[in-house]
């Protein structure tokens, strides 16, 4: 039967609709919008695409905006003759918890593998999110793959040639596309099973790190307010803070110098008065300052004036006069108060006579500074409360001989910093550490040179602190004003001796032995310390595990965490970085024969962000509120794994990557150390099994004595949360406290001198039952009593 007439038409039209869409390629077929911009790269900006980037991995290649393309008249190119993993790569905005694809057509021309994989696209930081790779000859090719974004919310594109290897040949990229398929709802709901405990939070795990490094003790920590006060870099020199003033000749002399290598000697002639200053010095008005010179020189130099001068009138300045002048040195009390405020003090030392005169060294504080430690930062690291500090270092204590900082402060010599810029003073030491310590009533973490370091000289400083004052080291820190022992517990056998970059850096194979010859040594002078041996989860802390299991109580790793687009995966970094080190070290303890029946837990004693402009001098880096939101999210998983943590000092306390910044005259806390103080004074102790809905991040813990439910929450969105709450084997009164550091800004921090921006806010809750609300960019720790 003949179909109707009418009906034929469209049965035609019908079926070359489906011959024709059948030919159609994946690209051609309607599509969702692309997120990339300029994904074709049809648009120029100068010799590139418009908003991608180039980026050389390793090796080397040669980028091109090539004028032919798949679809349009443009591609991009990378070609490599020698071997290059290399990329053009573009950032984009995403949602967090996303399902997407990504997408794009690559051509190649004799792509060779020199270890790498070839031409792909992947995400970057998300190791497994990758294209297919092409390779040899192959006309344009599509390639896709989908995935979901977890926590970032921005994501880096790159169009990869070689990838985790070298390539050689040449490949063309075109129309790369990123399509969103499905937003995954957030389900931020917390539930707490009172039941299921883990081992106790140690306090430890809020520990510090303090080493000599940029403005960390000097300029941080201790009061000295003058740079080079012994003279280390020849005083009129570029290099010298201290600079000639008026009618003096400045000439360094070796023979018979007071400290270090040589000592200034100013000549005047008596025409008019000369001598040296320095300048920069930052003074408060009404403040007093205390310090001290050591002078000798031809008695018709005299008399010396020391000044503090704060303007540049005559009478903008405090005098100390010093009368005579004598063959020998003579050390002279210094006491000053300022006339004003100024950021530009000088301190300046005149001859009035003629002659020679020779400045031994000199020293300025403020008079308020608490055995030589400036008041402000004590007050704040009170506040913080830390209960262990370790120190010198970190790479310093790799090059740093512990015997240049004992005895008279004034005639320790001067050096150069070993391992990072500037000029070690030797003025805080071991007796120094030790009056830090019992200052804040902390405890001390000591580490010993196992770099250039021998094993006499760990030995000696341990008898130094720990030895009874009969002893011969015992007996020297007697002679140094400190009878008793220091009964120093905590001893760190190197650091980071992994590494190419640390002073005294051997194989592995060799370094076990020689840790277990220091702890042997130590061990054998004092068998009541604890040491923690260098570790680098990796080959190196399995080896040390292997070999040195016996000689240590703790293993030691450090991270570091840069900056990372998105504020949810630049928190969430912080907490993966810690679970590694944990899962890690449980593999060890399965695998690792010489760790049965032992459970050797870990010191992260340096862990901390790392990234950004240095404002406070050397390595001297700004915290921002997401930061501190990141800082919380690590602690949360230091109870998570409680039993696999003991101890964890944040690097490095006050300025460089501090979690307190001074200027000349102010010291202020960070945002990561209002998280470190909040929770160290705040938070349980007892972690119970939490179980948290994306984005935030939760742990429950309870007190000592079991009567108050902690609650720590992250959130690191934009967002007011409201969350629901479900507590098994737990009844709370539903009254409370909540501390909560919270803005609306994740780029807010504090500055010292200026109003706080970011605080730790204090207010009672009550009608807690169910559910809780969850400001946006907040850390929140809600304090809950146990119904009786």
């Amino acid at each position: 039967m003949r179909a109707p007439a009418t009906r034929l038409p469209m049965l035609l039209v019908l079926l070359a609709a489906v011959l024709v869409g059948a030919r159609l390629s994946a690209a051609e077929k309607p599509r969702e919008k692309n997120l990339l911009a300029n994904g074709s790269f049809e648009q120029a900006a100068g010799k590139e695409p418009a908003a991608w980037k180039t980026h050389t991995w390793q090796g080397s290649g040669l980028f091109e905006h090539a004028a032919t393309g798949r679809t349009g008249e443009r591609s991009v190119t990378i070609s490599s003759e020698s071997g290059g993993d290399l990329s053009w790569f573009i950032r984009v905005a995403v949602e967090p918890f996303s399902r997407y694809r990504l997408s794009g057509w690559i051509k190649t021309e004799n792509l060779q593998l020199r270890g790498g994989q070839g031409a792909l696209l992947n995400i970057h930081n998300m190791q497994q999110v990758r294209t297919r790779a092409i390779g040899g000859t192959r006309d344009w090719t599509r390639v896709e793959v989908e995935f979901e974004t977890e926590s970032p919310d921005t994501l880096q594109i790159n169009c990869l040639f070689g990838g985790w290897g070298l390539a050689t040949g040449k490949a063309w990229f075109d129309d790369v596309e990123l399509e969103l398929l499905a937003a995954l709802p957030a389900e931020p709901a917390i539930v707490v099973d009172g039941a299921r405990r883990g081992a106790k939070i140690e306090k430890y795990v809020y520990g510090q790190f303090i080493e000599h490094l940029g403005r960390c003790i000097y300029g941080g920590i201790w009061a000295e307010m003058l740079e080079d006060r012994k003279f280390f870099d020849p005083a009129g020199s570029p290099a010298s803070p201290w600079k000639p003033v008026g009618e003096a000749q400045v000439a360094m002399v070796a023979e018979g110098a007071f400290v270090g290598r040589h000592t200034p000697a100013i000549a005047v002639a008596g025409r008019a008065p000369g001598g040296i200053g320095q300048a920069g010095l930052g003074l408060k008005k009404g403040k007093q300052y205390a310090g001290r010179i050591w002078l000798r020189g031809d008695a018709s130099a005299a008399p010396i004036e020391v000044s503090l001068v704060w303007g540049t009138g005559r009478a903008d300045r405090h005098t100390v006069k010093i009368a005579r002048l004598s063959g020998d040195y003579v050390k002279t009390p210094l006491e000053f108060t300022a006339g004003a405020d100024s950021d530009q003090g000088r301190l300046e030392i005149i001859a009035s006579g003629s002659g020679r005169f020779f400045v031994g060294t000199v020293s300025l504080m403020p008079a308020d500074n608490v055995h030589g430690m400036r008041s402000d930062t004590l007050a704040l690291l009170k506040q913080l409360d830390a209960p262990i500090y370790r120190w010198p270092g970190g790479n310093f204590v790799s090059g740093y001989d512990w015997t240049d900082g004992i005895g008279d402060p004034d005639r320790r010599p001067p050096r150069k910093n070993p391992a990072w810029k500037g000029i070690e003073h030797n003025d805080f030491g071991l007796d120094e550490f030790i009056a830090f310590c019992r200052a804040l009533k902390t405890e001390p973490l000591v580490v010993v040179n196992s770099g250039l370091g021998g094993v006499e000289m760990a030995v000696r400083e341990l008898e130094y602190a720990n030895g009874a004052a009969g002893a011969p080291m015992g007996k020297r820190r007697a002679e140094n004003g400190h009878a008793e022992p220091y009964q120093v517990k905590w001893w760190g056998i190197g650091n980071e001796m992994y590494g190419g970059w640390q002073l005294g850096h051997m194989p592995l194979e060799e370094y076990t032995k020689k840790h277990n010859l220091f702890v042997d040594r130590m061990r054998a002078a004092d068998p009541s310390i604890k040491v923690i041996a260098v570790g680098a989860v990796g080959a190196w802390s399995e080896g040390m595990m292997r070999h040195c299991a016996d000689h240590m109580d703790l293993v030691s790793e450090h991270f570091y965490c840069q900056e990372r687009p998105g504020v949810i995966a630049h928190v969430n970094q912080m907490r993966d970085q810690v679970r590694n080190k944990a899962e890690a070290h449980r593999r060890y303890r399965e695998e690792i024969p010489a760790l049965e029946g032992k459970q050797i837990r870990i010191a992260l004693d340096e862990w901390n962000y790392w990234y950004g402009p240095h404002v406070y001098g050397e390595l001297g880096t700004r915290y921002f509120l997401k930061d501190a939101l990141g800082i919380a999210a690590g602690l949360h998983e230091f109870g998570r794994n409680s039993e696999m943590f003991l101890m964890a000092n944040y690097a490095q306390t006050v300025n460089v990557i501090g979690c307190i910044k001074t200027t000349k005259t102010g010291a202020a806390l960070e945002t990561t150390g209002l998280a470190l103080m909040l929770y160290r004074r705040h938070f349980g102790v007892i972690p119970l099994a939490t179980d948290t809905g994306r984005p935030l991040d939760a742990l429950a813990a309870l007190n000592e004595e079991g009567t108050v439910l902690t609650l720590g929450v992250v959130n690191p969105t934009a967002e007011s949360l409201p969350v629901p709450l479900t507590l098994h084997g737990l009844s709370i009164t539903g009254k409370g406290t909540l501390r909560e550091i919270a803005g609306s800004d994740p780029m807010a921090y504090n500055s010292p001198g200026e109003p706080a921006k970011v605080t730790i806010e204090e207010r009672p809750v009550e009608g807690i039952t169910d559910s809780i609300t969850i400001a946006p960019y907040s850390i929140s720790l809600f304090s809950l009593p146990l119904a009786p």
